[in-house]
């Protein structure tokens, strides 16, 4: 039998399933990722649809995913497209039998397998859990009863002791299938000094760092702060990418807690990967009205879009210095603490009066841990259209200063005191709100005649 193993956000060696299943059941495999599949375009008009940022975090994943496939005599076909544009072409061309690819939740790529799977009866398509800590199988409820909220979901999870699934080997069985397909060269990343570096090896060293200290027994305490790397796990990047599993995280952190001992912060960790589990399984509910403006709801928010309120938003030159040095970091590092992405949140959605959507979109641009099903789901939770049973969250931005950045380090560090008095300058008519230095004044002692020419 001969497989095709289709890499999306699983770019690993370890615990991969899809790569155990695929060489367990195949006497020859062909890996493949399809670029353009991750590198997306915008989701809304003006955006650029991927960051630099996300750009070299993904092509060194890839990199060294090909590196880590060529120690076991495989190598990773990489294709500068998308699959709908290539895999028919190599299902035919090289007399494909089975097609493996973790599952998906996000409503596009559903659909695109979907399609594959009817299109080419003649092919197995197995859809393997990779990106989840559980398998669909092993969920205390069925698709149909997935629970709205969080809550809920977490108590019948834990109620039931649902385990996560096993750790898969990452032993190559089978022979490469040769083929006369060239591979997309890769731009070689010269930004050495980067805090994220992609890939697996970059992972698994941030797991053993993390887990090897004393903060996760401080996790829940420090997990809000705007800065600091050891305040939160930083697990998310990688975690986004699939060069780190869940299942692999919950290992460590269970052999952590044997040696250190449990507290209410280790849980915590576990509490964070049920969030991330969560918005996996009510993607997959959700379809395309993860997608809509009113999302679960009824009616959608009494929000619009203002091009110069969103581009302020955008490049941190808003009235408020929190949200400022907030949406700095994002564009410059294309990361962002979990309190400071619900700041900016809640600022275009309440201060602003925007579409969340274009937050979402903007997010999905910038950040090097994109994952479709966390950040348009918290997109929801906060605009109130999505899993918070209370509705709309609006954080007051100077208490938020007050409580995570009385002594303004953060502000200072990242400029957020350069500030606009007034960030619309029209009105909804396009009338000039403020003077416009670069028309000319009309005199007073101007003649009515002059005034009409």
């Amino acid at each position: 039998m001969r497989a095709l193993i289709w890499f999306t956000q699983d770019l690993r060696l370890a615990d991969n399933p899809l790569l155990f299943e695929a060489h367990r059941a195949a006497q020859e495999v062909l890996h493949v990722v399809f670029v353009g599949d991750l590198l997306r375009p915008a989701s809304v008009p003006g955006l650029k649809g991927t960051s630099e940022h996300r750009k070299r975090f993904l092509f060194e994943a890839i990199a060294k995913l090909s590196e880590q496939l060529e120690h076991y005599g495989h190598k990773l076909l990489i294709i500068n497209g998308r699959a709908h544009e290539h895999l028919g072409i190599l299902l035919a061309n090289y007399d494909i039998d089975a097609v493996y690819a973790a599952q998906q939740c996000a409503f596009d790529e559903t659909e695109l397998w979907n399609f594959f799977d009817s299109a080419y009866p003649q092919v197995d398509f197995h859809s393997v859990s990779s990106a989840t800590l559980f398998k669909e199988s092993a969920l205390p409820f069925s698709a149909g009863e997935m629970p709205k909220q969080f809550t809920p979901f977490r108590k019948a999870i834990e109620a039931q002791a649902t385990e996560p699934r096993e750790q898969a080997s990452a032993v190559l069985f089978s022979k490469p299938l040769k083929h006369a397909h060239k591979s997309m060269p890769l731009p070689k990343s010269i930004n050495s000094d980067q805090v994220f570096r992609g890939g697996e090896a970059a992972a698994m060293k941030h797991l053993h760092s993390y887990f090897g200290s004393l903060a996760p027994l401080s996790y829940k305490k420090t997990r809000n702060e705007l800065q600091g790397f050891e305040s939160s796990t930083r697990f998310s990047p990688w975690l986004a990418q699939g060069s780190l599993s869940a299942v692999t995280i919950i290992k460590a952190l269970r052999e952590y807690e044997d040696k250190h001992g449990a507290n209410e912060s280790t849980y915590w960790i576990y509490f964070e990967l049920l969030w991330r589990e969560f918005f996996f399984w009510s993607a997959r509910q959700l379809g395309a009205k993860l997608f809509w403006k009113k999302g679960r709801n009824p009616t959608a928010p009494l929000t619009s879009f203002y091009p110069e309120r969103f581009r302020a938003w955008t490049q941190g030159s808003t009235p408020w210095p929190l949200v400022n040095a907030c949406m700095k970091e994002l564009a410059t590092t294309g990361y962002l603490s979990n309190r400071g992405r619900q700041v900016v949140a809640s600022c275009l959605v309440n201060e602003l009066d925007l579409d969340w959507r274009y937050g979402a979109a903007y997010f999905e641009q910038q950040l090097l841990d994109y994952d479709a099903a966390s950040n348009w789901g918290n997109w929801q939770y906060l605009a109130g259209v999505g899993a918070d049973p209370r509705g709309q969250r609006h954080f007051s931005l100077e208490k938020q200063t007050q409580i995570y950045d009385p002594d303004r380090h953060y502000i200072d560090r990242w400029q957020g005191y350069k500030t606009v008095e007034q960030i619309d300058t029209r009105d909804a008519a396009d009338w000039p709100l403020t003077p416009d230095t670069n028309a000319q004044i009309v005199s007073d002692d101007m003649t009515d005649q002059e005034r009409t020419h």
